[in-house]
């Protein structure tokens, strides 16, 4: 059964969407109808018109669109591993450390490295304490950490895999 009212939303081309955004499915961790329902979703069009639109239930839609979501977390998340583990400059924070120590910590290993780095100290300490969750408390480290740099100067952060 349909909600009222939405049988008159307006769907976009999916094809034209997932061409527009170099979408090959081929090259990506996700399966072309988990594209179709994000692009969709991102246009703001309804999970039930989706279903409509599509031929299947708004919970098979809803389905779709979580298994996508955890997908590009996890390719996301492969990324960041592999920035980090490939980084010329890899700095680990003990647990107990002081946030306001990790700028010099990484600004020294940088110049050491020859690597630049275009984050002020404040910013870089909103990215590790960002990217640690709930590792730093404050302005404490609670779990140990690495950072790392990329050569582009990307800054990586990564829990200890002990600690996740």
């Amino acid at each position: 059964m349909s909600d009222a009212g939405h049988d008159d939303e307006t769907v976009p081309d999916v094809d034209e969407l997932l061409d527009a955004a170099g979408f090959d499915p081929e090259q990506s961790v996700l399966t072309r109808r988990q594209a179709e329902v994000l692009a969709l979703r991102e246009q703001g069009v309804r999970q039930s018109t989706i279903a409509d639109h599509l031929g299947t239930s708004r919970a098979n839609v809803s389905s779709v669109e979580a298994s996508a979501r955890a997908n590009v977390e996890k390719a996301r998340e492969t990324v960041t591993f592999v920035d980090a583990l490939t980084a010329p400059v890899r700095i680990e924070v003990p647990a107990g450390s002081d946030l306001y120590d990790v700028p010099k910590q990484v600004y020294d290993a940088c110049d050491e490295a020859g690597v630049k780095v275009n984050q002020t100290a404040p910013d870089l300490m909103k990215i590790v304490s960002d990217a640690a969750g709930e590792a730093v408390k404050g302005r404490e480290i609670k779990d140990p950490l690495f950072v790392g740099v990329t050569s582009d100067g990307r800054v990586r952060v990564r829990r200890h895999a002990d600690t996740v």
